[in-house]
């Protein structure tokens, strides 16, 4: 039963590695930004920021993908191997750590996308310091604040 069970396993995960989309990182933007000024038009193709942006995401959606998929596999492994185990303590609880653990694994990869998208957007849209431009008044606001501030009693 376990040499069957490790042959399906073998014929998923190769049917899953021939099947997986390939992410390819040429961009066409840039080459049609390219065309486009080669006949005197003007293209705005979003700077460097936005190839290191579209990098991390390429880099880490495959990642999750890749995570998410082992963990579904995993979670479908475990319900065959809580069927299978045929009420025996040990194979129930294997089994159901088997379930337990994959969906931690979910769980963290929808975390990781979380944390990555919070911290790229916060990393790229603040300058440092205390985190944005301080206001400043002007000549009639402080004056209508002094008035304020003389009503109070």
């Amino acid at each position: 039963m376990k040499k069957y069970m490790i042959s399906i396993l073998a014929v998923v995960l190769t049917l899953v590695t021939l099947a997986w989309p390939i992410p390819v990182l040429a961009s066409p933007a840039s080459d049609a930004c390219e065309g486009i000024k080669l006949a005197g038009g003007t293209c705005d193709s979003g700077g460097a920021d936005g190839d290191v942006k579209k990098l991390v995401q390429v880099i880490v959606n495959t990642l999750s993908i890749i995570v998410g998929a082992a963990s579904v596999i995993m979670i479908i492994v475990g319900g065959f191997r809580y069927v299978i185990s045929g009420g025996d303590s040990n194979g129930v609880s294997g089994a159901k750590n088997t379930i337990m653990y994959a969906i931690i694994g979910l769980v963290v990869v929808i975390f990781a996308q979380v944390i990555v998208a919070f911290v790229y957007s916060n990393a790229t849209t603040s300058g440092g310091g205390s985190g944005g431009a301080e206001k400043t008044s002007t000549p009639k606001e402080d004056a209508s604040n002094t008035q304020k501030k003389n009503w109070v009693v």
